[in-house]
């Protein structure tokens, strides 16, 4: 079995532009990121998916100086580009991530795909019932149903959120979910927004000259306390960006 883990990013956020190479004690957030997703077990290879736009140029310098592999697809078009990526890999199962997640936990992917393969699942993940953090979000899928909502899925919403045609059809699909112990679904940790970058930066200061490997439970320890730097971020709500696009699809849809 061959796993492989796709990280989509690009520069053209809509609220913070060129989040993915803002500075995190001296290298680009991306790369932060890939540092912490190498320490998976799970993983057999890694490759970046961003667009052909011009000003994603910079994340294929970045993929070449880090030494991992770069794809480039589809800006709106996430499904496609995410699912080109994958095509002619030979992997038997996909991990989709996105770039945005510098705190991301290589220990709970390695949770996450181990018990998706030992369910037999057609996809999983660790939102599904959302305990865990946000920016700790993974999933992964078997190659063969990411072929699927590649060929079936019409919404944009479904176009831009990769797996949304697959989580949605439980009736269809066996899905998988990994839910954590305790609720911790109000912290967030991805980064959308200047507040989300200050509390991150905050957080690799704190963490990471000690311990590189920093883990989640260091992270809560560290926010408990620092609840001034907890607080940086709270007045965004999870899942912002889905709610704009399904909101676009209902426009679109009206008789």
């Amino acid at each position: 079995m061959t796993v492989l883990a796709i990280l989509q990013a690009r520069m053209s956020s809509s609220r913070l532009p060129g989040k993915v190479m803002a500075d995190l004690l001296g290298e680009p957030m991306l790369a932060r990121q890939v540092e912490r997703l190498r320490r998976c077990r799970t993983l057999d290879r890694l490759v970046l998916a961003t667009s052909t736009e011009p000003a994603d140029d910079a994340l294929v310098q970045l993929a070449a100086r880090i030494g991992i592999d770069c794809f480039r697809g589809s800006l709106d078009d996430v499904l496609d580009r995410f699912h080109a990526a994958a095509s002619g890999s030979g992997a038997d199962q996909i991990v989709r991530l996105t770039g945005d997640c510098p705190l991301i936990d290589p220990g709970l992917i390695d949770r996450l795909v181990e018990l998706h393969v030992a369910g037999g699942y057609d996809h999983s993940c660790n939102t599904l019932t959302p305990r865990w953090p946000d920016g700790l979000d993974a999933e992964v899928m078997r190659a063969e149903v990411l072929e699927t909502a590649w060929r079936e899925a019409t919404l944009s919403s479904d176009r831009e959120h990769v797996t949304r045609f697959i989580y949605t059809r439980p009736e269809r699909f066996r899905l998988g979910s990994l839910v954590g112990d305790t609720d911790l679904s109000a912290e967030r940790w991805t980064v959308d927004t200047p507040e989300d970058l200050a509390l991150v930066r905050a957080v690799y200061a704190g963490l990471y000259p000690a311990n590189p490997a920093f883990g989640t439970d260091d992270i809560l320890q560290f926010l408990a306390a620092h609840p001034e730097i907890a607080a940086l971020n709270r007045v965004h709500r999870r899942n912002e960006g889905l709610e704009r696009s399904l909101a676009q699809d209902a426009a679109l849809t009206k008789p």
